[in-house]
């Protein structure tokens, strides 16, 4: 464990620990990053936890990262997982010997979390959000062809939203309130969005402005 005596040994170690364990909660990695990542997570507690610091600092990180947990399954209001990111982020400086060390470990908090969005671009995402879309696909065998119509008539419309995305929400083409969802993108109330594809009854919408 030497390499923890030093702070630039503490930095990558959590950085690597913080973009493998996120990484696990974005996409469907089969349990192999977060394996990887708590494995280094308990390699950097027990080197401090034994010498200054109590377990209850350990479980400000299991704490906080069942908070991020349960707001991305339960709530995607974002509020519960911004809370339980700072007490994970706690967890990792508190038990640091010094203001440099524990300085650094945050920002490789900070650096590895926001780094683990990059597996998603190469292993297949989770979708938190089964829960809250329709599932059942409304075929004409149905009798729903008018509305199946009435929505692939909104791809490439211009709209706002009337709600925050979180990453679901409500957004409003040609007068008209729609529910729709985000690839995963937070917007404010009053963006400007467009249409990019419907599947359904989902529609998919990005911000205006990225996509010009």
């Amino acid at each position: 464990m030497m390499i923890l005596a030093y702070p630039a040994g503490g930095f990558i170690v959590i950085l690597l620990a913080s973009c493998f364990l996120f990484a696990e909660l974005l996409v469907k990695a089969k349990g192999l990053l977060a394996l990887t990542g708590s494995g280094l997570f308990i390699y950097y507690f027990l080197h401090f936890l034994t010498e200054q610091s109590s377990p209850w600092i350990f479980l400000l990180l299991v704490g906080g990262l069942l908070l991020i947990i349960i707001d991305g399954k339960l709530f995607t209001t974002g509020i519960i997982g911004a809370l339980g990111f700072i007490l994970m982020l706690l967890g990792c400086a508190l038990p640091t010997p010094s203001l440099i060390y524990g300085l650094l470990v945050s920002i490789a908090f900070v650096i590895g979390a926001c780094a683990s969005w990059f597996f998603r671009k190469i292993i297949p995402q989770r979708d938190y959000l089964n829960k809250l879309m329709l599932h059942d696909r409304l075929s004409s065998e149905q009798g729903y062809n008018s509305i199946n119509d009435d929505y692939r008539q909104l791809v490439g419309k211009e709209g706002r939203t009337i709600t925050p995305f979180r990453p679901v929400g409500t957004v409003k083409i040609d007068g008209k309130n729609y529910s729709a969802i985000t690839d995963g993108i937070y917007l404010e109330k009053g963006v400007p969005i467009k249409v990019i594809s419907v599947d359904g009854t989902r529609i998919f919408v990005d911000q205006l402005n990225e996509m010009n």
